[in-house]
């Protein structure tokens, strides 16, 4: 893309933001109004202001030298942690997972800032340590370095938030040179814990019959047993590789490492996650099993979408989001909101934004003048497509519901905030990739 700018501001990055926060108040005050007109809710008031306040910390964030972050990452890190401790002892609960902390209405969701300390502390690991990524020892304390505050989001629990941070980790290691057999372990043991968390749940509420496999998963004997077997396999292929000096040895202990690590984290996954969140994964696979019930909001989710046709039925004239079918309305599906009321040209417009946004963050990271800079570009873009690609998922029915919300547009100023620092982070890479 073609660089413009203005008092130093990228125009592009500016015009794709500034349109999405527009659209943004004007779906929530949307969302807020019944099917006669009477508008009922003071959340678009709310999300005004924090606009406004988003749009100062991406000017703050914008005008400072993001290198001095480096000197500050881990102590970020440290802070957020220890709120994250304290939002988990004495926080408010809201939506099922205690995950905000301040005083009446008035307050903050750590988890959200976490996601840009995260971002800093790793980048700063990263650039750090340089080709080392490829050791496995490195390897592991970058991905420490993420796996603690997804672990204490995961225990809120909040679920969407806690797998914002594995596209975090999976981006930046990527570009820092890790190894892909080392990225491609965390993808498949993330992929089989979901599988195996989820299937003895399938087994009983979808197909109603035993399966024999789900047994290794709900017999604490037979699991113990079979994960010993996968260790035994995965020592023989160790003791191959020194012995018999074979290379091909090493896929017995990376098959059988992948199987244990997988098994025992979904283990650990129903002991954390709630009945109603193992229920959202459920009902992705069916909905009818429960239409009235979990299965509601993606059903009511893809009937708006579906009926915006392709200019849509005009702003205020919904009738999913304005007869109250759709929960959560202002936050999990407003992209819902969007395709209905907009149309596919709405939703072509709010995709076009993201794009530029991810584009331009992408031709940022190429031309910073230093590693550290790329690690927090990409690490940035990396949770914008990341939100975007689960909430317009979730809201066309592809993705599991698991409150993610959609980054400038969903009501609430957390979310918001740490979106205009994002922002912020991009524009400062870019202001400074020549000194």
């Amino acid at each position: 893309m073609r660089e413009r700018s203005i008092f130093g501001f990228d125009i592009l990055l500016m015009a794709a933001t500034a349109t999405l926060l527009v659209v943004g108040v004007l779906f929530i005050y949307s969302s807020g109004v019944t099917s006669d007109g009477i508008s009922f809710s003071s959340e678009w008031i709310r999300q005004l202001v924090w606009v406004g306040l988003g749009i100062v910390l991406l000017i703050v964030t914008a005008t400072f030298d993001y290198g001095r972050l480096r000197d500050v990452a881990l102590y970020m890190w440290l802070g957020l942690l220890a709120l994250l401790i304290l939002t988990f002892a004495v926080g408010e609960r809201v939506n099922g997972a205690r995950s905000w902390i301040g005083i009446g209405e008035l307050g903050v969701q750590p988890s959200e800032f976490m996601k840009i300390a995260t971002i800093l502390m790793l980048a700063q690991y990263l650039e750090r340590k340089g080709r080392a990524i490829e050791e496995p020892g490195t390897f592991v304390v970058a991905f420490g370095i993420v796996l603690i505050p997804m672990a204490l989001i995961l225990v809120q629990p909040d679920l969407g938030t806690a797998l914002v941070y594995v596209p975090i980790f999976l981006v930046m290691s990527f570009c820092a040179g890790a190894r892909p057999s080392y990225l491609l372990f965390i993808l498949f043991v993330g992929a089989l814990t979901v599988v195996f968390t989820v299937l003895p749940a399938w087994e009983t509420i979808i197909h109603g019959e035993r399966v024999p496999f789900v047994a290794v998963l709900t017999d604490a004997r037979l699991t113990v047993y079979v994960c010993a077997a996968a260790i035994l396999i995965a020592g023989l292929g160790l003791a191959g590789v020194f012995l018999l000096k074979r290379s091909w040895f090493r896929w017995f202990i990376y098959g059988g490492a992948i199987f244990v690590a997988s098994v025992i984290a979904s283990v650990a996954g129903r002991r954390v996650l709630k009945d109603y969140q193992l229920m959202r994964l459920i009902v992705f696979l069916d909905p009818n099993v429960d239409p009235r019930g979990a299965g509601w909001n993606i059903i009511q989710s893809v009937t708006a979408v579906g009926s915006g046709g392709i200019a849509g039925k005009g702003w205020l004239q919904g009738t999913q989001s304005h007869l109250q079918y759709l929960p959560q309305q202002s936050t999990d599906f407003i992209f819902s909101i969007i395709a209905e009321e907009w149309g596919f040209l709405g939703a072509a417009i709010v995709f076009l934004c993201f794009a530029i946004i991810l584009g331009r963050g992408l031709v940022i990271a190429a031309k910073a003048k230093d590693r550290f800079g790329s690690f927090i570009a990409v690490g940035v873009i990396g949770v914008v497509f990341f939100h975007v690609a689960v909430n317009v998922g979730m809201a066309i029915g592809i993705m599991p519901i698991t409150g993610i919300p959609l980054m400038f547009l969903s009501y609430g100023g957390s979310s918001l905030w740490t979106a205009m620092i994002g922002i912020g982070l991009l524009i400062s890479i870019h202001n400074h990739r020549y000194r």
